[in-house]
């Protein structure tokens, strides 16, 4: 059986990624379930924090979003029994490609899957929509009545944060990155046939006559943002063109109103002391989103379990509906996974035919 791995280099630019075989254990642990993967959506590989946390290994498992029926379960499996239809992600130390044809998984790292769901759209969802549900309700304590800013709005992970942010009576602002964004977040429609948009404003910062920060102080009334998610934060003034459009710290501090909480991707942020200066004198907040933290203790699994359960089923109402590409087969997967993993492409699926 053929899974896609990550081939580790001395840096993360020398990583390759491979098809290689593998074998699935044939005995089940008591609270194991064998599934047959249908559909595995790729996202970018963190490798820094399979090092920081002494997962590393020569070959690095690629494709955790999986989506599938049960074939067998373990004795002591309560949730499910085979034929099942379960959606999960593979947990981070996890051996297994979510390629495999099957995977083993323990039952707390799944959820039913209702009939209805495509499989590829509940496998390009389930890992956006919890870090959705991690930076919104988790990190910001969201409440109806605030303003929202995503910074790039029209990213996977943008656009779940987006419709879950709407469905609980947020007001939201978007940045776009580049002209096509900007009209597909102009577009955003709750509901077909409906004509109110998602977004109350799109910023579009690739044009360079929109100021990011004038933009939303005008939007709040002088006031500022109640929210802000970041996709990466400009550290220095010369980054990497990939990076360029990225907003400055200082932007997001200004442009945050009080009692404000600003989430962030960025793991290499630093604060100056003027900065916290700032933070302070609006009593503001600063959270990082790490949604691998759900698998850090058993005490969180009963809330990671009803985080996935409610993506699921506000999917299969139609209140969640992410925007998905064209998925691909396997012998695509390591080319679809180096563009994934060099920012060339956001997301990819893979189905199993």
């Amino acid at each position: 059986m053929k899974g896609l791995y990550c081939k580790v280099g001395e840096t993360a630019a020398e990583a390759k990624f491979v098809i290689q075989e593998t074998n699935v254990p044939s005995a089940l642990g008591s609270n194991q379930v064998k599934v047959q993967v249908k559909a595995c959506a790729l996202s970018p590989l963190d490798l820094k924090l399979h090092e920081d946390l002494k997962f590393q290994k020569d070959l690095v498992p690629v494709g955790r979003e999986i989506v599938g029926i049960v074939l067998q379960v373990g004795p002591k499996v309560t949730f499910f029994q085979p034929d099942d239809e379960v959606v999960g992600i593979l947990p981070l130390d996890t051996a297994m490609s979510g390629l495999c044809d099957t995977v083993i998984i323990n039952e707390n790292h799944l959820v039913q899957k209702p009939e209805k769901l495509r499989w590829v759209e509940v496998a390009g969802a389930i890992r956006d929509g919890l870090r959705a549900y991690t930076a919104l309700h988790t990190l910001a304590r969201m409440a109806s009545g605030h303003t929202l800013l995503v910074l790039d709005g029209a990213s996977p992970f943008g656009v779940l944060a987006i419709q879950l942010a709407h469905s609980h009576g947020v007001k939201v602002l978007a940045s776009a990155l580049s002209s096509e964004d900007h009209k597909f977040l102009e577009q955003l429609r709750p509901s077909v046939g409906v004509r109110e948009s998602l977004v109350a404003r799109v910023i579009g910062v690739w044009d360079a006559k929109v100021d990011l920060v004038d933009s939303c102080l005008e939007e709040t009334g002088g006031l500022g943002v109640d929210i802000v998610i970041d996709s990466g934060v400009r550290l220095h003034e010369e980054e990497p063109e990939a990076r360029c459009l990225l907003p400055y710290k200082h932007d997001i501090i200004t442009l945050l109103g009080v009692g404000g909480h600003w989430v962030t991707t960025e793991q290499n942020l630093q604060l100056d002391p003027p900065d916290s200066r700032s933070l302070f004198l609006k009593a503001a907040s600063l959270s990082f989103l790490n949604e691998e933290v759900w698998g850090a203790s058993s005490a969180r699994q009963g809330r990671y379990l009803h985080i996935m359960k409610d993506i699921v089923e506000k999917l299969s109402t139609g209140t969640l509906r992410p925007q998905l590409e064209d998925p691909v087969p396997l012998y695509d997967a390591t080319v679809s996974m180096e563009m994934v993993q060099k920012n060339q492409v956001r997301k990819r699926l893979v189905i199993q035919l």
